[in-house]
């Protein structure tokens, strides 16, 4: 059976690791996004995060409930990052706006910790958080609870979906992504109008467009579906 999970004020160690460091629950989640940037998921373990810490391998099972609860706590982190880099305007489609940048590039910035949480759902209180904000910012802006829900849903999942797809491409080597990058001026430029017209038509725009995320073009879609489905719900009321 799994060793039970106890309280921070239960499990805290009563003196230092063998780095002069007292252990908790954000130490531990800071030096494993640490170690997931420079080793990527394959190098997250256990025994190297004990190593890390100067503490022995089993102290994290006393944190967490295996390294899938650490998982959901680097999720919780990610998210809890976005939130406190936020600041809400009272403009529920500003902040909305915000909000979702706020969380794609709080994933963008630990990309292999990104891959790894992106499509979990974590139910710890950070997270929830911001669902909660969410939620209060479309309830308060006049969207029914189903309006609200159904916009959360694409909300939430779209910018998950971005940074799960943008961090991938971070988190490969750089020569390699550098590689996929050069194809729209190497490859894509040089197809011949004969044979792929429409390519060779645009091929300077997607140059240009196709090493950006398209997230902030979504985002900014998403929310103008939303907006025009409130006027039209303000306007069934009149």
């Amino acid at each position: 059976m799994p060793k039970k999970v106890v309280t921070e004020a239960e499990r805290r160690r009563r003196r230092p690791t063998r780095q002069g460091t007292v252990l908790s629950e954000r130490l531990i989640v800071q030096t494993a996004l640490r170690m997931l940037r420079e080793h990527g998921a394959a190098g997250l373990s256990a025994r190297r995060l004990g190593a890390a810490l100067g503490a022995d391998p089993s102290t994290v099972y006393r944190y967490f409930a295996g390294l899938d609860g650490l998982t959901r706590a680097i999720g919780e982190e990610l998210m809890g990052r976005a939130l406190d880099s936020w600041t809400a305007t009272g403009t529920w489609r500003t902040d909305l706006r915000s909000l979702g940048l706020a969380i794609h590039a709080s994933y963008l910035a630990h990309p292999q910790a990104a891959v790894l949480t992106a499509s979990r759902v974590t139910g710890r209180p950070r997270e929830i958080e911001v669902d909660e904000t969410i939620l209060g910012i479309l309830r308060g802006a006049g969207f029914t609870d189903t309006d609200a829900v159904g916009i959360y849903h694409a909300f939430i999942d779209l910018a998950l979906a971005f940074a799960a797809l943008d961090a991938g491409a971070l988190a490969i080597k750089d020569e390699v992504r550098e590689a996929d990058e050069h194809m729209w001026t190497s490859t894509y430029a040089h197809l011949p109008p004969a044979t792929h017209p429409h390519i060779a038509a645009t091929a300077h725009l997607l140059a240009d467009r196709m090493n950006h995320s398209a997230y902030p073009v979504l985002l900014d879609t998403l929310l103008n579906g939303a907006d025009a489905r409130l006027t039209s719900t303000r306007g069934q009321d009149v």
